[in-house]
């Protein structure tokens, strides 16, 4: 994957005012210690300023810590190669009769996707969510979208194997709802969202292409895509995905 000059190996000549950590292979930088509430904002200013970026890595939910995990960072293709909404649609047609839907209008929001992925982190780190362990990370990407690339996360290879054509779609998302990848886990993603649906037609829409993205969150969760549009994706500031 095509990737920017990386500062992890040097991070420690930096003097970011980070706490000890772990690099693990060299696009992951992992603290020691546990998240705590208030930490996001330091991991969202000084180390972007050198190109990194920040993202909970959830280390306590049975299977160990990304050390533990197969991260595959050269086996994987660049996002920008990839058309999010083709990549939406080969999956839609292999799981579903219908034709594709195309992709769900842009949502316009007055808030800051930052914020709003303080906010969601925030929640998070006090127990609100599926996190066991979160510890905060640092990864060499140009956005939020292509961490998972980046990195070489497997989580989704029962689903797809480049998980680069997954953080084509996270771009899209970034632009037309102001996503932001704010956790991972060994089969779990979460996102924070600036520009939820408001309307039930809106949500159904997204829920298309969550179904697309991850036909576990219905198949194994909501069941239908009216129920998911319904209690997952209206007015939700958090997106929630988890592979099988």
């Amino acid at each position: 994957m095509a990737s920017l000059p990386n500062p992890l190996p040097a991070l420690a000549d930096l003097e970011l005012g980070l706490p000890s950590g772990t690099l693990l292979g060299t696009t992951l930088w992992l603290a020691d210690a546990p998240a705590h509430p208030g930490d996001w904002t330091t991991y969202q200013q000084a180390p972007r300023t050198v190109g990194l970026l920040p993202v909970l890595v959830d280390v306590g939910a049975g299977h160990g810590g990304p050390g533990e995990w197969e991260l595959e960072p050269e086996e994987m293709s660049y996002p920008g190669d990839h058309d999010p909404e083709e990549v939406l649609a080969d999956f839609w047609d292999t799981y579903q009769d219908d034709d594709w839907p195309g992709l769900a209008e842009p949502i316009a929001s007055d808030g800051s996707p930052d914020a709003v992925a303080t906010d969601v982190v925030s929640s998070l780190l006090n127990g609100g969510g599926p996190l066991k362990d979160p510890r905060p990370a640092l990864v060499p990407a140009r956005r939020s979208a292509d961490i998972p690339a980046v990195i070489g996360w497997m989580g989704p290879a029962n689903h797809e194997g480049d998980v680069a054509r997954l953080s084509a779609v996270l771009r899209s998302w970034e632009d037309r709802f102001g996503a932001r990848v704010v956790a991972l886990g060994f089969d779990q993603l979460i996102v924070s969202v600036a520009a939820p649906p408001t309307t039930l037609d809106e949500a159904l829409a997204v829920a298309a292409e969550h179904f697309a993205f991850c036909p576990d969150n219905i198949w194994q969760g909501a069941g239908t895509l009216q129920t998911y549009a319904e209690r997952q994706l209206l007015n939700q500031p958090a997106w929630h995905f988890w592979w099988d």
